[in-house]
């Protein structure tokens, strides 16, 4: 991916997604919004509850070994129908598609700049 306007953070965390067949992969780049509780968030889907967890699997051990971070926190890995993990300033969520659905974050987030990613072929 390799944007300049994102973080190797987040293009890190898009990469490990994309390696586990994350579907609807979306960035929400919080920076322009004021008090906004980080800079990112990177969203994904995975079909079932195995895929959402091999997915959070995949972003941290990428994450770990190529920029030597781990996450603040996780949780969600109990259900896996969302699994949020805390970088600080980039939080990830892995959802299943009903569940992102409800949420809807994109649209609680509705000031955020969207970016979607392609999946590679």
């Amino acid at each position: 991916m390799s944007q300049t306007n994102f973080s190797n953070l987040v293009d890190e965390i898009v990469e490990g997604m994309d390696d586990l067949k994350a579907s609807n992969i979306t960035i929400l780049d919080l920076r322009n919004i004021e008090n906004s509780i980080c800079s990112f968030f990177v969203i994904g889907e995975g079909n079932s509850n195995t895929q959402v967890k091999a997915i959070s699997n995949s972003v941290e051990k990428r994450v770990r070994e190529n920029l030597k971070d781990k996450p603040w926190h996780v949780e969600g890995l109990e259900n896996a129908e969302w699994v949020l993990m805390d970088y600080v300033d980039t939080v990830v969520h892995i959802f299943q598609p009903e569940t992102r659905k409800f949420y809807d974050l994109e649209s609680l987030w509705g000031d955020a700049e969207l970016h979607h990613f392609e999946a590679k072929k």
